[in-house]
């Protein structure tokens, strides 16, 4: 299975459109997760048009947009739980590994955004994952997202640059 991982997008307020290269990518994906702050209700809905299927939270920027703080899918054997990580930089790691634990344990797999940083690492033996921002929307510096192929409880990820 082929699952797209995006976040921040920040349509309208600091970036026009995701990246042509990441909308293929999110059209021919078999599952979407979205870590918040699409930033407008257009944009969810741009990316869900986009998505087979997805599944995606709120971000501090999304208050408007009804969306839940933490959500959690489970694809391809692999448990992923989803929330923007909204707070300090100082903590992030910690705090949302702590969210994981408390959804679905350890062995779940963690994905964030709120930095706009992509990041693969592991915290207190939770795997965390944040795609960065899929526009580049500030403070990134460039547009990113990640890929993940998953199936039979594996996982390998790949992030992409536009």
């Amino acid at each position: 299975m082929d699952v797209a991982l995006i976040s921040d997008t920040h349509i309208p307020s600091r970036a026009s459109h995701v990246a042509g290269p990441f909308r293929e990518r999110i059209e021919a994906a078999d599952h979407v997760v979205h870590a918040g702050d699409f930033d407008s209700e257009g944009a969810l809905s741009n990316v869900g048009a986009m998505a087979a299927r997805l599944t995606a939270v709120g971000g501090n920027m999304d208050p408007r947009i009804g969306l839940p703080d933490r959500a959690t899918v489970e694809l391809g054997g692999v448990a992923f739980v989803v929330t923007h990580g909204t707070g300090s930089k100082h903590g992030y790691e910690g705090r949302v590994a702590d969210i994981v634990r408390e959804e679905a344990g350890e062995t779940a797999v963690g994905v964030a955004g709120h930095t706009h940083e992509v990041l693969n690492t592991t915290r207190g033996g939770v795997r965390l994952l944040n795609p960065g921002s899929a526009t580049g929307a500030a403070p990134a510096e460039r547009a990113t997202m990640m890929s993940a192929t998953v199936g039979g409880g594996e996982l390998d990820v790949t992030v992409h640059e536009a």
